[in-house]
């Protein structure tokens, strides 16, 4: 490799990695700034909630044409185009002046964000064609890292004093999201690999569609992704009402959860290029299932294997994306697009689902009267219910996992028998 090619791939690593870090801030500095724009705006519950909702939106119709438009403009100009539009959107927050702007330039920046997440896991999937596993761990560890610290950084942010006056929300979004123009500056300099196949050898959307093989791997992602996200949504949520405990030490489980998360996909990359993708996320998806439901049976004693199971299931995401490359080297993009977008519409009715089934639990165990002890215990066990089904998906990922081994095998076994004849 000449000098000249070296760099380069140090401008790339720096892209990904960087973009990485930016995504992870950008998702994760809303906990401690939505009170404060709820109480600027004067919102109600239904309102935030909508707001909420379209980052889901934002982020399924981005998936929507990110996978075509990297095809026609290259992969570079639509990772510039993403940081771009999450750089404007973060001046359209500081700028919004109602309920109406500031919902506006929130979907403008998780159309960013969806773009960016697609954008990166194509950039990822051209640029690491070696050790694809460890890299892709490597890169989501600097989403781990930003998650981690993004909200204390962002409390913390809030509070400095400019000029007179607290920066507040609309001077941190500003800020955080004005970094999305660094990654902007290597990419015009680095030069991207292009899709080498002829649009004849690509793979279609149709066959994706037909190929069972591509559903099994939308079933281990969605299932993997709905446990994992669900944690940050549930966790503190089920701690203080289940145990009793003081939002701090909620909040600091959910921290460890992270810092596990974190160095699972630091250490444990080269342990899927050594084993196998499928056979990697089939044991870690295991024993995060497993941990979280120990945790649920110990009670609160066990409260730690609560984080544990972060380990397990931090590396299915980017193994996943490792395993998309390896399976559809003549399309990746398109085969990306696929499986995150329907992952995407499963995460939504995944999250819906637990909280349904924790309502559904604690009204029919409530129903059966008791006073307010059976209440408490009613809604003690609807937690235990909801937080169980995330472990379920967590142990559906790995079932799933031992179905596309055994499918793949077969396949392997015929084609070997086809070429013998």
């Amino acid at each position: 490799m000449d000098k000249g090619s070296k760099i380069n791939g140090y401008i790339l690593m720096f892209v990904v990695f960087g973009g990485f870090l930016i995504f992870g801030f950008s998702e994760n500095v809303k906990g401690p700034a939505i009170p404060r724009m709820q109480f600027d705006f004067q919102l109600d519950e239904s309102q935030l909630g909508v707001l909420l909702a379209l980052n889901s939106l934002g982020y399924l119709v981005a998936c929507s044409f990110t996978g075509l438009l990297s095809r026609k403009i290259g992969i570079k100009w639509t990772g510039i185009l993403a940081f771009g539009s999450m750089a404007i959107s973060g001046i359209l927050m500081y700028l919004s002046t109602n309920y109406a702007t500031l919902s506006a330039s929130y979907f403008l920046m998780y159309i960013g964000n969806g773009m960016l997440e697609i954008g990166l896991a194509i950039m990822a999937a051209r640029i690491f064609t070696r050790n694809t596993g460890t890299m892709m761990n490597l890169s989501h560890f600097f989403y781990g890292l930003s998650s981690m610290v993004a909200p204390i950084i962002a409390a913390s942010m809030m509070g400095w004093n400019v000029m007179g006056g607290e920066l507040g929300w609309r001077g941190m979004y500003l800020i955080m999201l004005s970094l999305s123009i660094l990654p902007i500056i290597p990419s015009l300099l680095g030069r991207f690999p292009q899709e080498e196949h002829s649009q004849e050898e690509r793979i279609s959307l149709g066959s994706l569609v037909r190929d069972p093989v591509a559903w099994l791997i939308v079933a281990i992602l969605s299932f993997g992704v709905v446990s994992e996200l669900a944690v940050g949504s549930w966790l503190v949520n089920f701690l203080e009402k289940a145990y009793g405990w003081e939002v701090d030490k909620a909040a600091g489980m959910l921290s460890a959860f992270f810092l596990f998360f974190m160095l699972a996909r630091l250490f444990l990359g080269p342990i899927t290029d050594k084993i196998g993708y499928t056979l990697s996320i089939m044991i870690f998806s295991a024993f995060s299932g497993i941990c979280s439901l120990a945790a649920i049976f110990i009670g609160e004693k066990g409260a730690i294997l609560f984080a544990i199971a972060g380990a397990g299931i931090a590396p299915i995401y980017p193994t996943v994306m490792a395993l998309i490359a390896k399976r559809y080297p003549k399309g990746t993009d398109t085969a990306i697009t696929f499986t995150v977008t329907l992952m995407g519409i499963a995460s939504v009715i995944g999250n819906l689902l637990i909280g349904f089934i924790i309502d559904g639990v604690r009204r029919l165990f409530s129903s059966e009267g008791g006073g307010d002890a059976a209440v408490g215990n009613a809604s003690i066990i609807g937690l235990q219910a909801g937080y169980g089904f995330i472990a379920l998906m967590a142990l559906l990922c790995s079932v799933c996992c031992a179905i596309l081994l055994a499918f793949l095998r077969k396949q392997r076994r015929e084609m070997i028998e086809l070429q013998s004849n």
